[in-house]
C-alpha cells in the first residue's frame, strides 16, 4: 500500500466515538452525530495522499441498536478508504456481529479482537468493552491472545488500538471509566519492543503520554468533546469544540522506521497560502 518506491509510508487514520443514533435522532438532545460523521468522511476523502486505512476506535453506536449500526454503514458508504472498527462501552457485541459479519470474530460470543497487516505495519485491535458497564477491562484470554500475536512476525512494528485509555487524564468522571487492568496490559506491552503506539478513544479529547515506555494517545471525538474539567468534583459535561482525528504515519527507512502522529482538526479552513512568491521571496 505504499504510494511510491521512493518513500515507504503507511498512513493510518484514527477516528473515534461517532455515537451514531437512529436516523433523525440527535445525541444528548443537541449533537447531530450523523452530520458530524458525514463531515468527517468528506474530510477523509479529501486528504492527499489518502490514508491506507481508517480505524474507528469505539462507540460506533450510541445505544448499540441494530438501526444505529445500519445508519453508521450508510454514512460510511461514501468513504473511499477501507475502515475497521472496534467496540466501545456504548456498543453491543452481538449487534456488531450481526451488522459486520465479515469483520466480526467468528466466535459467537466474547471479545471482538482482531489483527491485520498493512505492508510493514501490524495493527492490533483490542476489545476493552465490558457488556453493560462503562469502564474497560481486558480479560486474561485477550491478554494471552495479544501476547501471542505480538510474538508473531516480531520484526514488524505494531500499533495497538483499544477504546478505553490505560492511563488517567485528570478528568475524574472519565478516569473512573478507563481501563481497569492497565497494569496487566502494561506487562504485555513491555515485553514487546515492536509496539510503537497504544491508541485509545473514549475521552473525546486529544491527549498524549507514555504507557509502559511506549507513546500513548487518546483521539479527539469527531462530533463533541468531553469538557476539560480538572476539578475532582466537576460534573460530567461536554463542549462543541472543533472535532478532530489522528493521522499515524509510519515511515520505513533502510534499517529502522519512525512513527509520527498528527492531531488534525476536521473541517475546511482557509489556505493553504504559500510562504514564498514566484521569485522565491518570503511573502
Amino acid at each position: 500500500m505504499n504510494r511510491s518506491t521512493e518513500v515507504a509510508q503507511t498512513i493510518v487514520a484514527q477516528i473515534s466515538d461517532p455515537h451514531i443514533k437512529r436516523p433523525g435522532e440527535v445525541a444528548y438532545g443537541v449533537i447531530d452525530t450523523a452530520q458530524a460523521l458525514g463531515r468527517c468522511v468528506q474530510f477523509l476523502n479529501s486528504l492527499v495522499p489518502k490514508p491506507d486505512i481508517v480505524v474507528v476506535s469505539g462507540d460506533i453506536a450510541d445505544s448499540g441498536r441494530d438501526e444505529e449500526y445500519r445508519h453508521f454503514q450508510e454514512l460510511m458508504a461514501p468513504l473511499v478508504i477501507p475502515f475497521v472498527i472496534l467496540p466501545g462501552n456504548h456498543d453491543d457485541r452481538a449487534a456488531i456481529r450481526r451488522s459486520f459479519p465479515a469483520a466480526a470474530d467468528l466466535r459467537s460470543e466474547g471479545p471482538l479482537n482482531a489483527v491485520m497487516r498493512l505492508d510493514h505495519l501490524v495493527l492490533v485491535l483490542l476489545d476493552s468493552s465490558v457488556p453493560g458497564e462503562p469502564h474497560g477491562f481486558l480479560g486474561s484470554d485477550t491478554l494471552a491472545w495479544l501476547d501471542v500475536r505480538l510474538c508473531e512476525d516480531a520484526e514488524s512494528p505494531a500499533l495497538i488500538f483499544l477504546h478505553h485509555p490505560p492511563f488517567v487524564t485528570g478528568i475524574r468522571h472519565m478516569d473512573v471509566q478507563n481501563l481497569r487492568n492497565a497494569d496487566a496490559l502494561a506487562e504485555v506491552v513491555a515485553r514487546h519492543e515492536r509496539v510503537r503506539l497504544v491508541a485509545a478513544g473514549h475521552v473525546h479529547r486529544a491527549a498524549f503520554t507514555l504507557f509502559a515506555g511506549v507513546p500513548a494517545v487518546i483521539a479527539p471525538g469527531i462530533s463533541h468533546a468531553v469538557a476539560l474539567d480538572l476539578d475532582p468534583a466537576g460534573l460530567p459535561a461536554f463542549r462543541l469544540e472543533t472535532p478532530g482525528l489522528y493521522l499515524h504515519i509510519w515511515t520505513r527507512g533502510d534499517v529502522t522506521g519512525q512513527l509520527v502522529s498528527h492531531a488534525l482538526p476536521i473541517g475546511m479552513f482557509d489556505g493553504p497560502y504559500p510562504f514564498f512568491d514566484a521569485e522565491g521571496r518570503l511573502r
